[in-house]
Formats: structure tokens, sequence, C-alpha cells
């Protein structure tokens, strides 16, 4: 059962309350019932209907008004990276990434689950937009569930609206096999094509040589779930919400010391501190120690800057930090922080594909620099060195995998340095 109040007409935030989760969705994600039945119930497939009575140009350019940005990591604007794909291609892709392996994120396949033809039917309206009709869905293969959900529902979207609009489009759903890098859209695309999932050296960006070679457009799950409602209600309508350079509303995860874990809805700009209460504050009464931000690749915050933070893209870049997948982990006084620097570091150094030599060696040695503070067995030179080599890394490897590896790590060596101190001390009783 779905329980819904209203919190702040001004704040435009609704909330839910299933399973013993609380959150903020858009009404259409309050469904619990995935079919094309039920969502054209709910006014599904009227802004394909719309979009297919205007120019391609006039949807990407609704889409760059409305300042729609990227909700897998990089925030990017939308419409720009549209605009992007040659129009004169002979062929075109639009590839949606839903391997979502970034830990701590669960938003997208909540979208899956809940309105599989939301989705679709951004897709749908993204790729008129761009010009092209083929588009693949790339999932994670641990979301064997959700996967089946999506081929019931491409089955339904592709027959209907060929019949209800005349308008013939090829869905293709992709299982990867669970590597984390594959989220990097250059190693989804080596993998689409039947490759190892290993990075591509930029440039050539996608848009110019993508998948089999061809222009290519990659947006994440959420981002093309938005989608339909701009054009729905007008990029004026989405503008109005959020902040000037951050608009819109936007999926946000909870979890880690929080007592009501879960996903919500909630304008861009919201202020994180005020998120943490609206999720019940820490589950176990104790004061914040850190905040991640936006999945584990992003470096933590501390208590004074999750004081004031608020949830856009400048705020959370402000702090040293990126909103990311928009994945908040609550991190309280109880836990040790050389212990949540180790598990994220060896995390990343399991995950590297291993192409370049930083990211495969260093942040294997990051993950032992940390288990001998965890352990107390750490000298002086051991925090410098985590320092310098945490410093040293970023940028220095193909793609991005090496920063989400090193740039905590850096966070929680120069912010948290007493804490690493007092950890040794306790330990040993001395430092070397």
């Amino acid at each position: 059962m779905i329980e819904i109040n209203q919190i702040s007409a001004q704040e435009k935030i609704r909330v839910w309350k299933v399973d013993g989760f609380e959150g903020v969705v858009t009404p259409l994600l309050l469904k619990k019932d995935p079919s094309l039945k039920s969502y054209i119930e709910s006014g599904g497939y009227k802004a394909l209907e719309k979009a297919l009575s205007m120019n391609p140009d006039q949807i990407i350019e609704e889409v760059k008004k409305s300042g729609l940005r990227g909700r897998g990591g990089a925030g990017f604007s939308t419409g720009i990276k549209w605009s992007f794909i040659p129009k004169e291609a002979p062929r075109k892709f639009l590839v949606c990434n839903a391997d979502e392996g970034e830990p701590a994120t669960f938003k997208d396949r909540y979208i899956i689950t809940l309105v599989p033809h939301l989705l679709l039917e951004g897709m749908m309206i993204s790729g008129y937009a761009i010009g092209t009709r083929e588009l693949f869905i790339y999932i994670r293969g641990e979301y064997w569930y959700e996967a089946e959900i999506l081929k019931r529902a491409i089955e339904e979207a592709t027959e209907f609206v060929k019949s209800k609009f005349n308008f013939d489009v090829s869905i293709k759903l992709m299982q990867g096999a669970g590597a984390y890098i594959v989220g990097e859209e250059t190693a989804l695309l080596n993998s689409l094509e039947g490759k190892r999932g290993h990075p591509r050296p930029r440039p050539p960006y996608p848009a110019q040589k993508g998948y089999l070679g061809y222009p290519t457009c990659v947006n994440n799950v959420e981002t093309l779930s938005y989608v339909p409602f701009i054009i729905d209600r007008g990029a004026d309508w989405f503008k109005s919400i959020g902040t000037e350079k951050s608009t819109g509303p936007k999926l946000f995860c909870i979890s880690g010391n929080v007592k009501r874990p879960g996903l919500y809805e909630l304008p861009m700009g919201f202020p994180l501190k005020k998120f943490i209460e609206l999720a019940g504050g820490t589950d176990c009464g104790k004061s914040i120690k850190a905040v991640i931000p936006g999945g584990t690749s992003a470096p933590p915050l501390t208590p004074d800057e999750v004081e004031k933070a608020t949830l856009d893209f400048e705020s959370i870049a402000s702090f040293g930090a990126f909103l990311g997948t928009a994945s908040v982990v609550v991190i309280c006084e109880c836990q040790n922080i050389a212990r949540v620097g180790r598990i994220m570091a060896k995390f990343y150094a399991e995950e590297s594909c291993g192409q370049c030599t930083t990211c495969r060696e260093g942040t294997r040695f990051i993950e032992y620099l940390f288990e001998k503070i965890e352990n107390g067995h750490a000298t002086e030179l051991d925090i410098q060195t985590l320092k310098d080599v945490s410093s040293y890394l970023p940028g220095s490897a193909i793609c991005a995998h090496v920063d989400a590896g090193s740039l905590p790590a850096k966070k929680i060596a120069f912010s948290f340095t007493e804490e690493i101190y007092r950890q040794i001390k306790n330990k040993k009783g001395k430092i070397v």
C-alpha cells in the first residue's frame, strides 16, 4: 500500500511510503503496474504523439531550453549532446545506459521496474530527435528481473506505436556480464560490439564514431525518462524546478546510516542536510562523520560541508566533489573512516579493467595503504604516501576510473588526517 501526502507546494515535493521506505516520486513512478495499459491510462505516449508532430530540431531545442543535464554522472547538457550527432550520417544509434554499476545507486532499476514504458517513450522521442529508429538498451547482467520486465514492455511498445502512430522502431535489449567499467560509455560500446569492455581513447567521441563506427548517442535511464515530461509539459515547466544551472527534479538514492533509506525525488538544489533529515537522520542517533554525495566514486563531504551543500551540480562541485549518480551515503561517527576508505578502494581496484598501468597498480596501492592504516601498521610515511599517490593519480588514465579510485582516498587522507593518526596510535601507541 502506498500512502501519499504533500509536504510543500512551494518545493514541489510529494512523499510516498511503501514497504517501510519513504521517498518522493513523480506521479507516474507511483504506478506499481508496469503494463502498457496502466501507462496509457496515466497519459503515457501522449508526449511521443506530440513529438512526432514536431520537427526533430524543435525537440532538441526544447530539451536544450529545459536545461536537462545527464543523470548518469557527468551532468552534461542532454540537448547539446544530441546536437553533436551529425544529421548527414547514413546510420545512427541511440544507446540507453542501464548498467547502473555505481555502488549505492539504484534509481534506474526502479524506473525500469515500475514504469518501463516511460523509459521506452523517452527513448523513442530521443531517437526521433537525433534521426534514428535503431535503439539499444544495455542493462547490467545482475538486473535479470528488470530485463524480463523490459522484454515484455519492448514487445508491447513497438507493436503499439506502430499501430497507433505508424512509427516503426527497433529496440534491442543487451545484457552485460557484470563489469563496473562498462558504465563508461565507450567501454559499453565495445561490450555492445562483443569486444572486451575496455574504454576507448577519445577523440573520436561516440557522437563521431560510436557503435559499429557510426555516430552514437549514449544516455542514462533517468535522463531519457525525463524527456517525455519536458515534451508534454514544456521546457519552462522543467526549468521552474531546481536551480538556474541545475534544472528540474532529480531522483536521489540514500543509504548508509539513515533510518529511512530509499529512493526520493527532490528538486535540484534541495539542501543536503534537510534531505538527510527527511530520511530520518542517522540510524544510530550519533552525529554525521561524512556524507558521500554521488555514489562511492565521489569524494565524501565533511560535516561542515554537509551543512552548506545543496543537491545540485554546482554546489557539490564547489566542495571538490561531484553529484555523480546522486546516490547519497551517510556515514556516522560510529564508522571507521579508514575502513570506509579501504572498502571503496578495494572495489575500484577489483573493477579496474587493467588497461592503464596507473589505474591497475595505483588503485591496488591505495587499497594496500588503507589496509595498513586500518590495521594500525602504517607509518607517518605511509600517510604522506597516500596523500601523494591519491593526488597524482587523477587524470592519468584513459577514463575516469582511476579518478573514482583515488579522489575519495585523497579527500579522506587530507580531511580526516587526525582520525587516521588516532587510528594508528590506538593500535600501536605511537607513530613511527
